[in-house]
Parts: structure tokens; sequence; C-alpha cells
């Protein structure tokens, strides 16, 4: 009952074409030195590098940002940390107050605040001490100036040598006033 139509049939059927395919030989040879030499094309391989390279930079940006998003995911934690840690610290400095003992703990940004006015100040510090101190140099150099050119009659330098001192007093008067 209908097991002779559900069997495979095992009989290969073979057809034979009655007219001759030929090639020519130009053909022939066209395909047995595409064979030979497995070279691309030109506009096949510029294309296939296009692709690549296409490929490589959208993996790269993907990479750079999720990179970024990773050092951004740190930064937060490591400031949430620094920030729990002053936190704990704060606490600490507020129970020592309480056994009589003072502490001095104080926020990032404080002493971000502190820095910069010590740093405010160094540069003042450094500014006036070059004033003075470029005067003097000034005033140095003319001595040793004239008493290159007066090498027999030392004594004609007075006037640079009193200008001398007396620029050297008025920088010791100037750093007695500051350090009051």
């Amino acid at each position: 009952m209908g097991a002779s139509q559900s069997t495979a049939q095992a009989e290969d059927k073979v057809f034979s074409v009655e007219t001759p395919i030929q090639f020519s030989q130009d053909v022939v040879n066209h395909l047995s030195d595409n064979l030979a030499s497995p070279e691309i094309p030109p506009e096949r391989q510029s294309t296939i590098d296009a692709h690549i390279r296409s490929r490589i930079q959208s993996e790269l940006a993907r990479l750079r940002e999720e990179e970024q998003s990773v050092k951004e995911e740190i930064e937060r934690a490591l400031e949430k940390e620094n920030l729990d840690r002053e936190r704990e610290m704060a606490g600490e400095e507020s129970e020592s107050e309480e056994d009589g003992v003072t502490g001095s703990v104080k926020s990032s940004a404080s002493l971000m605040g502190d820095l910069e006015e010590v740093r405010r100040k160094v540069e003042k510090y450094h500014a006036r001490q070059s004033e003075g101190l470029s005067s003097v140099q000034e005033k140095g150099d003319a001595v040793i100036s004239c008493y290159k050119s007066n090498p027999t009659t030392p004594l004609d330098c007075w006037r640079q040598v009193g200008e001398f001192k007396s620029s050297v007093a008025q920088l010791e008067q100037h750093y007695v006033d500051s350090l009051r």
C-alpha cells in the first residue's frame, strides 16, 4: 500500500549530450592561468582592503568608547572611596574633639585652596626677590666693569661702589620690612 512510493530509487540517470562541447585554446589557457596563479585582481583586493579597514576602525572606536567608560567608572569609584575616607576621618576628628584632642582633618577642596595660597605667596616672594636682586646685580656689574677699565686707579670707581652699597642696603631694608 504505498510502500513502493516511499522507497528510494537507487537508479542513477545519466544524460548524454549529442553535440560535442569544445572550448578554444585561449579560454583553456586563461582558465589554467587563473588556477595556477591565485592572485586577486586589484579591484577586488582594494574592495577587500577597504572592508577590512572599515571593520578595524569600527572595532577601534568601540574599544575606545569601552575604555573611556571604564576610565570614568574607575574615576567615580575612586572619588567615592576618597569621599568615604574623608568622611571617616572627619568622623574620627569629631570623636577626638569630644575627648579633648583637636585634629585638623581638612577636605580635599580646602587643602587645594591652602596649597594654591602657598603657591601664590611663593611666587610673590620670588618676584620681590628677583626685583631687588636684579638691581643689585646691575650695580655690581657696573663696579666690576669700572675696576676692569681702571686697573691702576681703582679709587676712580667710588661712585659705582657707593651706588652698589646703597642698593644692597635698600635690599636688606626691604627684606627686614617684609619679615615684620
